[in-house]
């Protein structure tokens, strides 16, 4: 049997952790077993451990370090890994790894040393070769939609803080003590939809979404449609969550912060349509690909990824880049969904949403064992 000792080091909640859950889950599936190191303070990673999972808090690199056999270990890392275990894992064993992001506005010279490079779509396939990694896996290693239905079920969706503070930072520490003190004097409202057209955004508000500079555009346009909303799931750092604000002020009371939610099952099916941010710094977009599974179509710029994961007029409907245009295309779009122009249901392109699949997933996982054990003959685990 095949081990992975695999590595997210992660504080936070993104689209890379849950592809990791879900790619652990895979791996076992396909037959290997793993060893999954963690930030040990962040508990995404709860209830993940079976006989042939096993999870490991730590509270840095270097507990890793210490942790792997002497020799020969198959390391897939999730997130950036740097100094001791980036060094000791390239030189001692076999070191692999995902490019969950783009190669945009980023240097690649963290993956020279891999002995083979993973992402997760045929656009970041293609920024990598461009950048000159040759042993990127030539397939892309799709993500999956898999959500758990019931969870969350009947339970109330209530707001919850935007912000996800980083405590390595002075500021964030402070303000990470002194916002939850304030939230105790004030009512935590419970989501209900407003009428109209709902909009939403479900996502951790990252710099590579881009929502600032997307909305910047896009506020002005969707603040001429009195019956439309827009509300806000999910959290990011201080400085992003309040360049977002600014971007929306144009739409005062028609947009709410909701904050992050677990539940996001819950969710999707309170929306109208699913937005993404821009696309050059998105690698897949596993949001748009939730939404679409629960039958809520998503509203993307026209261009990749968001052209391997949304069918346009089938599973969503995609849009002219707003930086372009000034969201003249998107102005016509959202009149025309204001108007009655008819609603998709994704889930009715099945053909579509099965290259998504979790089966499909742990297809293409057991194809990249195959081809790790082929290739690399000396790891042992």
């Amino acid at each position: 049997m095949i081990h992975i000792h695999q590595i997210n080091l992660q504080p936070a909640v993104g689209g890379g952790e849950v592809y990791t859950r879900w790619f652990t889950r895979a791996l076992e599936q396909a037959g290997a077993s793993v060893t999954l190191y963690v930030d040990q303070a962040n508990g995404f990673w709860d209830g993940l451990a079976t006989d042939r999972i096993t999870v490991v808090g730590v509270r840095d690199g270097n507990d890793i370090v210490r942790r792997l056999p002497e020799k020969g270990a198959l390391i897939v890392t999730q997130s950036g890994i740097s100094g001791e275990l980036h060094e000791v894992a390239a030189r001692d064993h076999v070191l692999t790894g995902f490019a969950h992001m783009p190669m945009i506005d980023r240097s690649a010279s963290g993956f020279a040393r891999y002995a083979a490079v993973f992402t997760v779509s045929a656009y970041c396939v293609g920024l990598l070769r461009k950048a000159g990694i040759r042993q990127v896996y030539q397939e892309p290693m799709y993500g999956t939609y898999q959500l758990d239905r019931a969870a969350g079920a009947g339970v109330p969706i209530r707001a919850a803080s935007p912000y996800h503070w980083d405590r390595r930072k002075g500021r964030d520490r402070l303000y990470s003590m002194l916002e939850p003190l304030a939230r105790t004097f004030l009512q935590r409202p419970v989501f209900v939809r407003k009428p109209g057209l709902t909009l939403g955004i479900v996502s951790l508000l990252s710099p590579i979404k881009q929502f600032p500079a997307l909305f910047a555009v896009l506020a002005p346009v969707i603040a001429r449609f009195p019956q439309v909303n827009l509300e806000v799931f999910g959290n990011g750092g201080y400085a992003q969550v309040r360049d977002l604000r600014r971007s929306l002020a144009p739409l005062a009371r028609k947009v709410r912060f909701w904050g992050y939610q677990s539940a996001v099952q819950s969710i999707y099916p309170n929306l109208d349509y699913l937005m993404t941010g821009l696309p050059e710094k998105e690698a897949l977009g596993l949001n748009a690909l939730e939404a679409q599974a629960l039958g809520t179509p998503v509203l993307a710029p026209d261009a990749p990824p968001f052209t391997e994961t949304v069918l346009d007029g089938r599973s969503g409907f995609l849009y002219r880049d707003p930086r372009l245009d000034g969201g003249s295309d998107f102005a016509g779009l959202l009149a025309s969904l204001v108007d009655g122009r008819p609603r998709p249901d994704p889930r009715d392109a099945q053909e579509h949403l099965a290259k998504f699949s979790f089966d499909a997933m742990v297809g293409r996982t057991r194809a990249m064992l195959a081809f790790l054990e082929r290739e690399f003959p000396q790891a042992r685990g």
